[in-house]
């Protein structure tokens, strides 16, 4: 008996193997079929399609709404083209009359510094001159012109003058004001830097 149950449970093993597979067998073919089915479907969809598609090559004309957008858009860009090139040729001709008058005050400028140029060498001429007269003229008469200036004044041609001239000049003035001269000229550089 025991030979029978080892025969049966190898019976009961090899049809549960058998029916396994059959039902893996059936799934598979099941699906097989399904997609199968789906292709054909979609191939007689897609023929359809193509017609459309080229049946449809031909555009037809855009709606009148559209067409309208579309021309009102294009005169808005057309005069902002027009804004724009009016404002690029008012740029410059500003920019132009900015360069015209930028070399109209460089000429004047140049023009300025001359004149200055010409006015402080007249001026300095004439400051040299009026020291060599001052040196010419009799110590005494001299003296006396320096005593009726301001001390600054006087200080400022004393420092010019040749010293034996000047020291003739200082003797023959008063003493306060002599003093006065004497001191502003020792002190004028004292200000400068020194190093």
């Amino acid at each position: 008996m025991r030979r029978r149950a080892g025969r049966g449970a190898l019976l009961i093993i090899a049809l549960m193997f058998a029916s396994s597979g059959a039902l893996r067998l059936g799934s598979s073919l099941g699906t097989a079929l399904a997609e199968n089915a789906k292709a054909e479907a979609g191939s007689k969809a897609a023929e359809p399609l193509q017609e459309a598609v080229v049946v449809g090559a031909e555009c037809p004309l855009p709606p009148a709404a559209l067409a309208a957008a579309l021309s009102e858009r294009e005169g808005r860009l057309r005069a902002r083209e027009a804004a724009l090139a009016d404002r690029e040729a008012a740029l410059a001709l500003a920019d132009e009359a900015v360069s015209s008058r930028l070399t109209a005050l460089e000429a004047a400028e140049l023009e300025l510094r001359k004149t200055l140029a010409l006015a402080d060498g007249a001026a300095e001429a004439d400051i040299t001159r009026l020291v060599a007269v001052y040196e010419t003229m009799k110590p005494k008469d001299a003296a006396r012109l320096f005593d009726a200036m301001d001390p600054d004044f006087a200080s400022g041609f004393m420092g010019r003058m040749r010293p034996d001239a000047a020291a003739a000049v200082l003797s023959g003035m008063q003493a306060e004001k002599a003093y006065a001269v004497s001191a502003i000229l020792a002190g004028r550089n004292s200000a400068a830097p020194k190093d």
